[in-house]
């Protein structure tokens, strides 16, 4: 009797519970496969079926959007929402980020041990689930850490944790929109920054005080790390009724906002082309326009080089009900030239 080959949900190379890291994109889906034989499959473009099913969910989003009331208020204190979320969502109810280190090379160079003086900028530290991998990993007697959010819980919770130690972490109240930079840090003082989920919670007017600000900290050939909420994210296409503050543009259940990126368009904003041609957003209400009136008075760019900038999808499988649901995230690496390099 021929002997029927294992399911390949068992055989060893297919196997995520092994005991070897595990490299992100690993499980490409091939023409004769069977979608629904893995609960996830990596770097699956959606179909022109699914396309077309996005945008019909879009158009309706946009047609109910949220209330002119509620954009002003939601966009007048964003900290007021994400102190609630921290109030309500402790340290434990967030993962690790311990893959970021494998994603972004240059956090492992800055904490081995012959790395000297470095400082380590994270924007939107949330309750410390990246920071505190990376320092339990580091061997550098010379990192710091400088772990910033404009949640005052968020910070409270990082400098209430056990391993929150002076000597190679400060955590700050700091919002990288703001036309200050964070306490205790110059200008060109900063070798790492990295924004991991939190670029996509500014109002898109916002965008260009944010970079401003990243370049300004950031030492000559200083590098950001990058990642974020890419366009047709499941996120983004279960957004219900009364959730669409302007395109692309939401305002989740908890009152935190989320957009969501196209890659072309985080490419101009980090290169800065998109200020250098005033395309950049504009917003509704007073608040949108008091805003537009800060950034529009920054000096332009050459901003970043865009060292790398890549979209990171997963299908995911409902194998019981036999549903299809697709992730996008953005992933970049973007440089600040120094001073004799052309863009």
């Amino acid at each position: 009797m021929e002997q029927i080959p294992p399911h390949r949900s068992h055989d060893p190379s297919n196997n995520l519970k092994r005991s070897d890291p595990f490299q992100f994109g690993s499980r490409y889906l091939l023409p004769e496969d069977n979608p629904f034989e893995f609960n996830a499959w990596d770097h699956v473009e959606p179909s022109a079926e699914d396309l077309v099913r996005f945008e019909s969910q879009i158009e309706v989003q946009r047609a109910a959007p949220v209330s002119e009331f509620d954009r002003n208020r939601f966009n007048l204190e964003p900290e007021k929402w994400w102190n609630k979320f921290y109030a309500n969502n402790t340290s434990n109810f967030f993962k690790d980020r311990k893959w970021l280190q494998q994603e972004f090379p240059v956090l492992k160079e800055v904490t081995q041990k012959d790395s000297r003086k470095k400082v380590l900028l994270e924007v939107g530290a949330g309750a410390g689930n990246t920071c505190f991998p990376i320092l339990r990993g580091n061997q550098n007697e010379g990192l710091m850490v400088i772990a910033c959010d404009f949640s005052q819980k968020a910070v409270d919770l990082i400098r209430e944790s056990e391993a929150y130690d002076e000597e190679h972490i400060r955590a700050e109240v700091w919002d990288v929109a703001s036309l200050d930079l964070p306490p205790g840090l110059q200008e060109g003082s900063v070798d790492v920054v990295l924004m991991v989920f939190i670029f996509s919670a500014l109002q898109p007017v916002q965008w260009k005080q944010a970079v401003s600000n990243i370049w300004k900290l950031l030492k000559p050939s200083g590098e950001v790390c990058f990642r974020d909420y890419g366009r047709g994210d499941l996120a983004q296409v279960r957004m219900k009724k009364g959730r669409w503050m302007e395109e692309n543009f939401y305002i989740r259940g908890d009152g935190t906002r989320v957009y969501f990126f196209g890659q072309d368009e985080l490419k101009d904003i980090w290169s800065g082309e998109m200020f250098q041609s005033g395309r950049h957003h504009h917003s509704d209400g007073d608040h949108g326009d008091e805003l537009a009136e800060i950034t529009d008075s920054l000096e332009p760019g050459p901003w970043f080089n865009v060292t790398s900038l890549g979209v990171d999808r997963r299908l995911l499988i409902n194998r019981h009900k036999q549903l299809k649901m697709y992730r996008c995230w953005m992933q970049g690496r973007f440089q600040k030239p120094r001073p004799n390099d052309e863009m």
